[in-house]
């Protein structure tokens, strides 16, 4: 076992938030104001809301817009973070076996983890498509060197189960402190990367913003030209907007 040094992590994050911030002042010079509005999940909602301010309103819907694609990234983020730091603790690596994201030696036992965000990640057939994704790659590493002692892990990368350290069937689940605790060693880990995590996301984050304000504004505009009268919301028009007939239909 190698200790880990948290410095480590910088260069790891850099070039991973620097690609996100990229990747999303790309994607907002690109969007419509029509595709955002067309996937407001409940225009009812919003109205319920009273939201006066048409800023407020763009703000509003914009964020709901960005936010699956943000949370995907950092889902995947804490993943391969997860997997570069037993790397250096444990010399883990990413498996090659279909379903399994992290693979590694420890005191003699063979472990695979399948990495998730948080506890509630799946529904009954996701769970039991990781089992078999578990019991596959238990017969592979047998087939090589039956006298192995493979042990299966769900690891998420934020929350905390109701039986952490319960077997569950087939395999073990940890959650939060517990999970990064056991790929690195160190019980303190899961709130030491917060800052790590925070500088990279706010070095970057200054070009995003201006990219964010730029387009608030422009959807701001757009907004007011086409469902506003004498500067009030057409509220008709945004419902029918979003939930009307298509010409076609």
């Amino acid at each position: 076992m190698k200790k880990m040094k948290l410095l480590d992590t910088y260069d790891f994050l850099d070039k991973r938030f620097t690609n996100f911030y990229r990747s999303q002042i790309e994607f907002l010079e690109k969007l419509q104001l029509e595709i955002v509005l067309g996937n407001i999940k409940n225009p009812y909602l919003i109205r319920v809301k009273n939201e006066l301010l048409v800023s407020d309103l763009i703000r509003s819907v914009l964020d709901k817009y960005l936010s699956p694609f943000q949370e995907y990234f950092l889902d995947e983020l804490l993943q391969g973070l997860a997997i570069f730091i037993c790397k250096k603790v444990y010399k883990g690596r990413k498996s090659s076996t279909t379903g399994i994201d992290l693979e590694f030696d420890k005191e003699g036992i063979r472990y695979i983890v399948s990495i998730k965000s948080g506890p509630s990640w799946g529904n009954s057939q996701a769970v039991y498509k990781m089992i078999s994704n578990f019991n596959a790659a238990r017969k592979i590493l047998r087939t090589s060197n039956s006298k192995i002692n493979v042990v299966a892990v769900n690891g998420c990368c934020y929350g905390r189960d109701t039986k952490p350290y319960k077997e569950k069937g087939d395999y073990f689940k940890f959650c939060g402190q517990q999970f990064w605790e056991f790929i690195s060693g160190n019980e303190n880990l899961y709130t030491e990367i917060i800052e790590p995590l925070g500088h990279k996301a706010k070095e970057r984050n200054e070009e995003f913003m201006v990219a964010y304000a730029q387009i608030i504004n422009k959807f701001t505009l757009d907004f007011m030209n086409e469902f506003c009268i004498d500067g009030k919301v057409d509220w008709k028009k945004l419902v029918k907007f979003n939930s009307g007939k298509k010409q076609s239909d």
